[in-house]
């Protein structure tokens, strides 16, 4: 279990609650990013949680920001731009608190994995490129509740982890997505979008994949 350190950092649309877990030696950092927030996602999800433990386990300082209106972040829903502009201000603070040497990883998970995408982008404009990105049930494309996302482009060793039954984002949305960008797309048989029951082959696919 997580023995997290909750910090509350200056967003731009105010306070964003973070919480914050360290392996015995950090040799990176990961910001990882939850599911909608208006559907009940939070930094505590459960596939949220699995990720950080997949990348804690690699040696990674993980830090699962709460997105506005949720928790004790302040702000309402901006449908992914302002979520945007408040990761790249916890980015900010990790680079500030853990240096600028340490590698940076990005991972999210359904919305947040859309956001962590527009995110990536920036910081690689910006001259601060994530080492690598974890992208789980990532929305893309037509998906549950009559909602379009137009996903960013993001590198060809990210590591893509889908559902095969996911009800939510359809597989066929990711393809359509990672088609063109020759992604690879590890599919996980019979996984649901929230992955119940296979969290654990989660964790196996990192471990992997996973390259420091």
């Amino acid at each position: 279990m997580f023995n997290s350190e909750r910090v509350l950092l200056d967003g731009p649309a105010g306070v964003i609650e973070v919480f914050i877990d360290a392996p015995p030696a950090i040799h990176a950092i990961a910001l990882i990013a939850h599911p909608h927030p208006l559907f009940g996602g939070t930094a505590s999800n459960k596939v949220v949680t699995t990720l950080a433990r997949a990348l804690r386990d690699a040696g990674c300082v993980t830090l699962r920001p709460n997105f506005r209106g949720v928790g004790a972040s302040a702000g309402v829903h901006d449908d992914g731009i302002g979520e945007t502009d408040d990761l790249a201000a916890v980015h900010a603070y990790a680079r500030r608190r853990f240096g600028a040497a340490p590698p940076f990883y990005l991972g999210g998970f359904s919305f947040g994995a859309y956001v962590i995408a527009r995110l990536a982008k920036r910081l690689a404009d910006s001259g601060d490129p994530a080492r690598r990105l974890v992208l789980i049930g990532t929305a893309a494309g037509f998906i549950e509740g009559a909602r379009e996302y137009v996903t960013d482009a993001v590198a060809p060793d990210s590591i893509i982890i889908h559902g095969s039954r996911d009800e939510t984002v359809p597989l066929a949305s990711v393809m359509a997505w990672a088609e063109p960008l020759d992604l690879t797309v590890n599919v996980i048989p019979g996984a649901s979008h929230f992955f119940d029951h296979k969290l654990h082959l989660i964790r196996r696919i990192i471990a992997a994949q996973w390259k420091p």
